[in-house]
């Protein structure tokens, strides 16, 4: 069920327990009015009212149940309606008195009518609220037409001379004959009027309800992207972090920083997988690998790229970090450690310096990478780390920045494919 339909079912039980009350509390004056005067109380008048309100406690209960039906809604407001401009035309102003039934019209008036159609409101329908004015309409002008048939000498207005004195007014205006057609005429005008009005102001409130729930839904669809996109990126950054790259369109714009390039590797991982079964392999590299990719989001890394055995993270791009090499060389720590849990040895390269960072692909496609020289001295200082025995080599951008560890210095060294020699450090684990 919409949430529209459910507040129209609301409204119009709202509705029905409105006119219920409001027929109950006029029996009980009407009855007590008439008791007062010393007249007599209409059985006939009682039974209608004493039907209507049951009537509208048993719609009450229908509402919204597998018995209730759209024409429901139209039948009760058709009935209250129809009541009311019977009750006009067929009830006595007075039992036992001959008063002429015209003069119902004129003493009560059409005001009777404007609470039902009020009412209707409440439902939310403006179809039903516009119905209810028609009816109102038609069952008004019935009513009055039934009346006048009974009338022996009708008086209009246009009875009246052209020029009328006090007593002409006090003559016809007051006499039981006069009819005053323009007048029920305006008055049904006004009440059908007012039914438009209302059923306009219905229709315009039902527009913003669904504009506003439009709105609703596109925040909540925006909502659940920006969450699973969340979800995606969580697995490898803090949630405030993948937020922002979520809300930050100029993320992944490719620019050059300063960052941090973390390269791991498993050493011997060929020797450990050599005559072990695939899935075991893969069960306890998958296990390594998320708490990797857990260390590097909690150091407020990025798991840039998995390799095979090992990984790539980047520190300070795509999400800015104040101290990129305190956070890479303490996020090597923990990986070392990890492994050591897994059973793995680990060698990781730690660089610092100018990083080419963005989004790079097709149209349709694309991917977060890094590069440059800064990435390939990492990849140089990790492969060293065999020749060194080492567990972290960083080079002297790390060392010097980052009171993490202590690093040794290992000395000078040349990297393979990059020009100069490179002092080294390293830290090997107790």
């Amino acid at each position: 069920m919409s949430r529209l339909e459910t507040a129209e079912r609301a409204g119009l039980k709202l509705a029905v327990l409105c006119r219920t009350a409001v027929i109950g509390v006029s029996a009980v004056y009407w009855v007590a009015a008439t008791t007062l005067i010393g007249a007599s109380v209409s059985l006939t008048a009682m039974g209608i009212l004493a039907s209507l309100t049951i009537y509208g406690v048993i719609a009450y209960f229908l509402i919204g149940t597998r018995l209730d039906r759209w024409w429901l809604k139209y039948t009760i407001y058709t009935i209250d309606i129809l009541a009311v401009c019977a009750a006009f035309a067929l009830l006595p102003l007075r039992q036992g008195q001959d008063i002429p039934q015209i003069i119902a019209f004129r003493a009560y008036g059409i005001h009777f009518l404007f609470p039902l159609i009020a009412m209707a409101c409440l439902s939310l329908s403006w179809r039903l609220v516009l119905w209810s004015g028609f009816v109102a309409l038609a069952g008004w002008f019935t009513a009055y037409w039934w009346v006048l048939q009974d009338m022996p000498r009708i008086i209009e207005w246009r009875d009246f001379p052209d020029d009328p004195t006090t007593a002409d007014y006090e003559t016809l205006f007051l006499s039981t004959e006069f009819a005053g057609t323009g007048n029920r005429t305006g008055e049904a005008g006004m009440l059908f009027l007012a039914s438009a009005v209302l059923a306009l102001a219905v229709y315009r409130a039902r527009r913003v309800f669904f504009a506003q729930l439009r709105a609703e839904q596109a925040r909540e669809e925006a909502q659940a992207t920006r969450e699973r996109a969340t979800s995606v990126l969580g697995k490898y950054v803090p949630e405030a972090v993948a937020m922002r790259l979520v809300n930050d369109t100029q993320a992944m714009v490719p620019q050059e920083v300063h960052g941090v390039v973390l390269i791991a590797d498993i050493a011997g991982f060929s020797d450990f997988a050599s005559g072990k079964p695939p899935t075991e392999v893969i069960g306890r590299l998958n296990d390594f690998l998320d708490l990797a990719a857990t260390s590097v989001a909690t150091h407020n890394g990025v798991v840039i790229l998995f390799t095979g055995d090992g990984l790539l993270a980047s520190f300070n791009t795509p999400i800015p970090i104040e101290t990129p090499e305190r956070a890479a060389l303490a996020c090597a720590r923990d990986l070392v450690a990890h492994a050591h849990s897994e059973g793995f040895q680990l060698r990781v390269g730690l660089a610092s310096g100018p990083l080419a960072a963005g989004s790079v692909g097709s149209s349709e496609r694309q991917a977060f990478t890094v590069y440059g020289e800064t990435v390939n001295r990492a990849a140089r200082l990790e492969a060293l780390g065999k020749e060194l025995k080492a567990a972290i080599i960083a080079d002297t951008g790390v060392a010097q920045t980052s009171d993490e560890i202590e690093l040794t210095l290992a000395g000078e060294h040349q990297l393979k494919g990059i020009p100069g020699s490179w002092p080294i450090w390293t830290w090997r684990p107790d």
